[in-house]
């Protein structure tokens, strides 16, 4: 069995990270139970974090909001993902608490890692990002022209944005693939994960991947077994109605609760197994688990680094004051590599 090696620990609660050709590693802090001071950052060799781009983008804070501008600050940041093309793309859903989405604030963004700039902003609309939508994690095609992003909201779906034309549009909104299942009951600890008034973790669709040969996009709810996938091209056909889109969606049957996922260069799906505190692997139809670690609290986030190495986040989701009143609101978290021979 593979072991941890701790890369980074944080004193705010980290869910993103993500690897350039490079090596160089940034990470991201949502605003979930408290107004963190950074949204992103680059994990700078020396252990500290230099906000990314640059402290002007991280200026947003929650009690200030009138101030500063949603839709070119970071407001809620859940996800960044190198596209090894040069750039860092950083998935705002701008919905503080995971509550009210801000107005002008969902986007996607693009920047440039050789100039450390933003080259491009696209902001979602409320007919792809209305109130009760979470956007959760984006895969990127190989081509570099399509966006997937998962939507963890209530009413849970797929969103797929054309870079080329700007253009987004929610797909399988409100279909079966991508809501909670509501027989699932998120366990942690060895217990029901429950809120003081009884509410469990509810997440509709979450876990994402894409794989090698940018083929088959495979997701799963959070709060749910069932494992889909579908073929990219079918998403493509811009003018493709959910029900057509639907024909070619496919179960491949139940396995953990998860949160993210990744296929990595041997086309091995991992999967965070965050009811065990563990990774997985699924290779052929067969699981294996890759590590299993007490520090591995709510496995969230994989990134794979350019000499092959797994990254992982462990973001405590568990040890939330949402979850664990009287907890800190500043919820502390680490980013992990995964040492594995196999």
């Amino acid at each position: 069995m593979a072991k941890l090696e701790l890369v980074a620990e944080f004193e705010h609660q980290v869910t993103g990270v993500t690897v350039s050709e490079d090596g160089r590693i940034f990470v991201n802090f949502p605003r979930w139970s408290e107004d963190t001071a950074v949204s992103v950052a680059e994990l700078m060799p020396d252990g500290s974090l230099r906000p990314y781009p640059n402290a002007e983008w991280n200026a947003w804070r929650n009690a200030k909001m009138a101030e500063v501008t949603p839709e070119d600050h970071w407001v809620c940041v859940q996800s960044v993902v190198c596209d090894w093309r040069g750039n860092l793309w950083v998935l705002d859903p701008a919905a503080p608490a995971t509550q009210a989405v801000v107005q002008n604030g969902p986007k996607l963004v693009q920047i440039d890692l050789a100039t450390n700039a933003v080259k491009r902003v696209l902001g979602f609309d409320e007919s792809v990002a209305p109130q009760g939508t979470y956007l959760n994690d984006v895969r990127f095609s190989l081509t570099g022209r399509y966006a997937y992003i998962t939507n963890s909201g209530p009413k849970g779906s797929l969103i797929v944005v054309d870079l080329e034309r700007g253009d987004a549009r929610r797909v399988l909104d409100g279909h079966p693939s991508t809501q909670l299942e509501k027989d699932v009951v998120v366990h942690t600890d060895g217990k029901p994960l429950r809120m003081p008034d009884g509410r469990g973790a509810m997440f509709a669709a979450d876990s994402i991947a894409l794989t090698r040969d940018g083929e088959w996009l495979y997701w799963k709810a959070l709060t749910g077994k069932t494992l889909y996938r579908v073929p990219t091209a079918a998403l493509q056909v811009w003018d493709a109605s959910d029900d057509e889109i639907t024909q070619s969606v496919e179960a491949l049957g139940e396995y953990d609760v998860t949160d993210g996922f990744w296929f990595d260069a041997r086309d091995r799906l991992y999967l965070s197994a965050l009811e065990e505190n563990a990774v997985k692997r699924l290779q052929g139809g067969r699981v294996e688990t890759v590590v299993k670690d007490a520090r591995l609290r709510w496995p969230d986030t994989f990134s794979e680094g350019p000499d092959g190495s797994i990254y992982i986040t462990a973001s405590h989701i568990m040890d939330m004051p949402w979850y664990v009143p009287g907890n800190a609101k500043e919820v502390r978290s680490q980013l992990f590599k995964i040492v594995d021979n196999g």
